[in-house]
């Protein structure tokens, strides 16, 4: 049994970088996963038995990842490559027969344009798709649009793996007249769209939404899917496996590979697949 103050997840607001690890919504206790069962998972006892699927997958090549420049909130469009590698993971999960509650993605289209390839594949275009900022890929400052390798060259090979794999390290920043001042942020605030992020900011603006909008539809028994980018969904791994500010530097997502987490009645991660 818990024994927790409760806290209403839907309005729940954190203290800057503070997440619950434990909280109660209505009567369900929910703690992240402390371990992890990667090559296979069983259910021991019937205490475990699993509540919903969720399925995460890194949109597929894009421009920029096939020139190999930063992109962070630029809205590039996906390659021939990347369309092929979208209609790809949508036939592994067609043939995984799952059944979602919702799809959640960014507000980049190559998110988005990722997200409803896979739904045309597996015939459920008709769910709902929720599309949010919070999602969006860590925005890299400064750098957005250099290439990765120059950076190496200018700035030596520690310091930009610092700028790029590092839990808390900030990019050089935007100077605030280059900010794009989009309609898609705009609307909410001249405070969304930053000027650079740690991997740490991406993780703090992205926790409210799990909070308020993919946790609670996981505990109603509704399988869900998110289509995002690489920084995003290593920040939300960071949270499903319990990874440590360092250890997180080492993980990486690749394009269109969709990857399958099996949670139990607390969220808790019974295992997780590649598919």
């Amino acid at each position: 049994m818990c024994h927790v103050s409760t806290i209403n997840i839907r309005s729940y607001k954190p203290s800057l970088g503070h997440y619950p690890r434990l909280f109660y919504l209505g009567t369900a206790c929910v703690r992240p996963a402390k371990s992890i069962m990667i090559e296979s998972f069983k259910l021991t006892g019937g205490e475990r038995e699993i509540m919903a699927e969720l399925v995460i997958v890194r949109h597929g090549e894009s421009t920029a990842n096939r020139d190999n420049t930063y992109t962070g909130w630029s809205d590039v469009p996906l390659t021939d490559v990347g369309l092929q590698q979208a209609h790809h993971a949508g036939k592994r999960l067609r043939e995984a027969g799952l059944q979602f509650g919702a799809v959640h993605t960014s507000v980049l289209k190559r998110a988005i344009v990722t997200a409803n390839v896979i739904l045309d594949e597996i015939d459920q275009l008709w769910l709902p798709e929720y599309k949010t900022w919070r999602l969006n890929e860590r925005h890299y400052g400064a750098l957005r649009g250099q290439n990765k390798d120059e950076t190496r060259r200018l700035y030596g090979k520690a310091q930009v793996q610092q700028w790029r794999r590092s839990f808390e390290t900030v990019p050089p920043l935007l100077q605030s007249t280059e900010l794009s001042h989009d309609r898609r942020y705009t609307k909410y605030g001249p405070a969304v769209e930053p000027r650079g992020e740690s991997l740490k900011m991406a993780y703090d603006r992205i926790m409210p939404y799990w909070i308020d909008m993919i946790a609670p539809r996981l505990l109603a028994g509704e399988n869900q899917l998110i289509v995002a980018h690489g920084s995003t969904l290593r920040a939300l791994i960071k949270y499903l496996e319990q990874i440590s500010d360092t250890g997180i530097d080492g993980v990486e997502v690749a394009n269109g590979v969709p990857i399958q987490y099996h949670l139990d009645r607390q969220l808790h991660v019974l295992g997780k697949d590649e598919i």
